[in-house]
């Protein structure tokens, strides 16, 4: 059914006679139970209405989970398309739990002695732009009771509600609440008593009013659990259970007011309030780990007030660790009392965690978690934050202490899913220690750009690291956390410090992007409202350039804009920029990639040149030169030639046709990739065999300037021969769907050894590959994956390593030697994707199985290049013609040819 659009008509008789089979069986009565969608699709296919069901099908893709609720009392789904009223009841009619509440806590804060908890609320498919579904009803109720405590709900303007749920179709800006909820209510006639209280939302909706709980977040104030303290001793703990916020009124009879470190043992000071009359006599300690347990007599101590009490725990008792990098070793702490009674031990409202030095760089820390309980830990020592502030420059100043020997450490904030690294600045001593971190002006190889969008988490790595597995995580002093977030708004977006699993700290870089204009539902309005408007207006005398989707300013795209601005073309130059991440020459305007901006540019600017797709939405209007530039001669199979195979995206594979009539020239390399791009493309239009404009680098009279600028700027050592490494992905190797991992056979730390003395190792990742490289930063391993234009480290490589991507075809310009590093060459060809050609036989280079054998031929490359001469010279004639240095003045003498309306 998912490509039954595209399907043949043989294909579609195939699947009419399977869906009668499957009526007629057994499993039939599971139709019932399919969500709403299914269900219309199922109906349609059993009554063989097929074009109503592609229909169906083809909305799903743009909207998945997504419809319309249509009636009041007896709500159904409605689907474009289709004369849902022909459908019998039972399938469109939504019962309860097919209009689930999605709800969100954002942010819980004590004020003004109030909880205050922020957040959004939605009935799932009922939007709420025009106010309707707002929060209206929200109580408490007391576990295990029928007690109810209504609570007041305020409704607010949220547009991250809309964001976040993923989908294009509906509007939940107006989704957000505030509740403030008063402790005092939750007395019982006067008088605090233990309990659990969950907090209900009730939402009006279609059918009646849906109540559902508040979920969590995953970071700050509204992800972690928190203690908050009440009169008479009381506590307050505010947490989540089953993804649902709950309440809990906890009345310890005894806290932990301090710990103090001696000679030989830990000491802790343990007062019992004035109300409790229970008596505490020992202290247990349990080792996570193994779950051994001791226990430790508590004894008191007289004083005025409530009485204090002491334990003594040996340090030998809580040292386990052998080594400074051994892991930390947890304990937990109950105290048993008089009456047979215990209870796990928690913390005084001002207590504040502290930590003890141990032998081997380890510490004792006595801290403790969201709800006040006691941590005990064994670990490796940490740099605590205590301090944190941002300067009126943008500046992240964070101080704290530690104890370790920070003189050969280096601070590294690494991005919680892409894994990229930067390095901040550290000052160390005397156990105090400053970081430093401007996010606005990250240093990028020759240029500065602000950090990257996502989570970046800080840790302390030795200044000779290989890679991040030893790394100690820079985390925020436990009585401080609910400081957080703090934040500062930079000239093009928001930075915040705050915390995930519970106290460790990151720097999350906001958006570049307005916020009407993120998520699938602003996107769908600049596409289908925006777009058309902009259309109405005349085309500007613009140039608008996207090289790999806004990632970089490089690619044939660059060498026309040089080109144009060498002939003196009198036209604006616009440059497509994603998350900022991009640094442009003087006189060239960036739009932020799906940016208002950049939707009005792809509409009226009179050039578009890109060398990747506009997408199947994108129309190009009249007068309009659009240039598809592309980028690679083709190896593996692309396209419509990936039929048949499981890699075969058959929607996509449909709108070719309509994607590259968009196009008025598609560039084509060579001889060899035109015919390919004609079938595999669908290109109906011109293919101009002009060569890839971005190989003229290799017959530039400058040259030789490049290679100099390039190689000072990258710091590479006089006299050193470079190796550039550039795998493409493996299609079975993944993070996510489209977020793939390094599958890194090459022994790195080896190819030191044997070549460290003459040679520097480039590593250029593909940018769909996401983990970083072990070894950069350590004077061989170069990570370059950033480097703007790989088109420039061509012209520094004395060696190219690669395997099946198209680079091999592009570095072939240079005549320089290139290694084949194909320890999957079966897997990939066969199961993968398929070759054009025998790659074992056309290949201009050895084709390498082990890491030994690829180091054993960079030592005796020049062997390689004698016995590979005849074979590279053939290669040369098939894919690299025309290779002349001209590609560029083609394509711009077609471009600016081209007539105007």
């Amino acid at each position: 059914m998912r490509w039954l659009p595209e399907a043949s008509a043989e294909e579609r008789e195939e699947f009419i006679a399977g869906t009668d089979a499957f009526f007629a069986g057994p499993s039939a009565a599971r139709f019932a139970k399919f969500p709403p969608l299914d269900r219309i699709k199922w109906h349609l296919a059993r009554e063989h209405r097929l074009d109503e069901l592609i229909e169906v099908v083809r909305y799903e893709r743009e909207n998945p989970s997504a419809f319309r609720v249509r009636g009041v009392l007896r709500p159904s789904a409605e689907v474009p398309g289709v004369d849902t009223g022909s459908l019998p009841s039972e399938v469109t009619k939504l019962g309860a739990s097919e209009l689930p509440i999605r709800s969100k806590a954002t942010e819980i804060v004590w004020e003004d002695e109030r909880l205050v908890v922020r957040g959004y609320a939605f009935v799932t498919n009922v939007p709420t732009e025009d106010g309707g579904g707002l929060p209206r009803l929200a109580w408490l109720r007391r576990r295990g009771t029928r007690r109810r405590v209504p609570v007041k709900v305020r409704p607010l303007t949220m547009p991250r509600a809309t964001r976040e749920s993923g989908q294009a179709l509906h509007c939940y800006d107006g989704a957000g609440f505030e509740i403030r909820i008063d402790p005092a209510k939750l007395r019982d006639r006067g008088e605090w008593q233990p309990g659990e209280w969950q907090l209900t939302l009730a939402l009006p909706s279609p059918g009646g009013w849906r109540p559902g709980p508040v979920g969590k977040n995953d970071i700050g104030s509204a992800g972690h659990s928190r203690a908050l303290p009440l009169d008479d001793g009381a506590r307050l703990v505010v947490g989540f259970s089953e993804n649902a916020l709950r309440l809990t009124i906890d009345l310890p009879d005894i806290e932990l007011v301090a710990g103090e470190g001696t000679e030989d043992s830990l000491r802790l000071a343990l007062r019992v309030p004035e109300r409790s009359d229970r008596t505490p006599e020992r202290l247990r300690l349990t080792a996570k780990a193994d779950g051994e347990e001791r226990r430790y007599p508590v004894t008191a101590s007289s004083g005025d007030g409530p009485t204090t009490h002491l334990v003594e725990l040996p340090l030998s008792d809580l040292t386990r660790a052998t080594g400074e990098k051994d892991p930390t070793e947890d304990f937990h702490t109950h105290v048993e009392f008089s009456d047979g009674t215990e209870r796990r031990l928690t913390v005084q409202a001002d207590f504040r965690p502290s930590h003890h030095d141990l032998p081997l760089g380890r510490e004792i820390a006595v801290t403790t978690d969201g709800p006040g309980l006691v941590k005990l830990h064994d670990r490796r020592r940490q740099p605590i934050v205590d301090r944190a502030e941002w300067t009126p420059d943008g500046v992240l100043v964070l101080e704290g202490a530690y104890t370790g020997p920070g003189a050969d450490l280096r601070v590294i904030l690494r991005h919680g899913q892409r894994f990229e690294e930067h390095e901040a600045s550290w000052e160390w001593a005397d156990g105090r220690f400053v970081i430093r971190v401007t996010p606005d002006d990250m240093p990028s190889w020759d240029s500065r750009l602000p950090l990257r969008q996502g989570r970046w988490y800080l840790s302390l790595r030795d200044r000779d690291g290989w890679d991040h597995t030893g790394d100690v995580p820079v985390k925020l002093r436990a009585d401080l956390v609910n400081t957080l977030p703090l934040s500062h708004r930079g000239p093009g977006r928001r930075y915040s410090l705050d915390r995930r699993f519970f106290d460790r700290v990151f720097l999350a870089s906001g958006s570049a992007l307005a916020e009407n204009e993120r998520g699938g539902y602003h996107q769908r309005r600049l596409r289908e409202v925006a777009t058309p408007l902009f259309k109405q207006r005349p085309l500007r005398n613009a140039i608008f350039y996207n090289s790999f989707g806004g990632k970089q300013f490089s690619d044939s795209p660059r060498a026309i804009y040089e080109e144009m601005v060498r002939r003196g073309v009198d036209a604006e130059h616009i440059w497509a920029v994603s998350d900022g991440q991009v640094a442009l020459p003087e006189g060239v305007r960036a739009v932020e990639w799906h940016s208002e901006e950049w939707y009005e540019a792809l509409a009226r600017s009179r050039w578009v040149v890109t060398n990747v797709g506009l997408g199947d939405w994108y129309e190009k209007r009249p007068g309009q030169c659009v240039v598809q530039t592309w980028h690679g001669t083709p190896l593996k199979r692309i396209g419509a030639d990936l039929l048949g195979t499981p890699r075969a995206n058959r929607a996509y594979i449909a709108s070719l046709p309509h994607r590259f009539r968009q196009f008025d020239y598609v560039i084509s390399p060579n001889a060899f990739t035109t015919p390919i791009m004609r079938d595999a493309f669908c290109c109906e239009g011109e293919i101009l065999e002009s060569g890839y404009p971005r190989n003229d680098v290799f017959h530039r009279p400058e040259r030789a300037e490049i290679i100099e600028r390039v190689r000072r700027v990258l710091g590479i050592p006089e006299g050193k021969k470079v190796v550039l490494y550039a795998p493409t992905w493996r299609d079975d190797q993944r993070h996510t769907a489209t977020k793939f991992k390094l599958d890194l056979r090459v022994d790195l730390a080896a190819a030191r050894r044997e070549l460290g003395e003459d040679h520097v190792f480039l590593f250029r990742k593909h940018p769909k590959i996401l983990d970083a490289i072990p070894g950069a930063g350590q004077g061989f391993v170069w990570d370059v994956s950033a480097y703007p234009d790989i088109a420039e480290l061509y012209l520094i490589a004395d060696i190219l390593i690669t395997d099946y991507s198209s680079v091999l075809f592009d570095y072939a310009h240079s005549e320089r030697p290139m290694l084949f590093f194909t320890y999957d060459l079966e897997h990939y060809r066969d199961t993968l994707r398929g070759f054009y050609f025998d790659f074992t036989e056309k290949a201009p280079g050895p084709l390498v199985k082990t890491s030994e054998d690829l180091v054993a031929a960079i030592r005796d490359i020049e062997k390689v290049k004698r016995e590979y001469a005849d074979r590279y010279d053939r290669f040369l004639k098939e894919f690299c013609e025309p290779r002349d240095g001209l590609a560029t003045a083609r394509v711009v003498e077609r471009m600016l040819s081209f007539p105007r309306d």
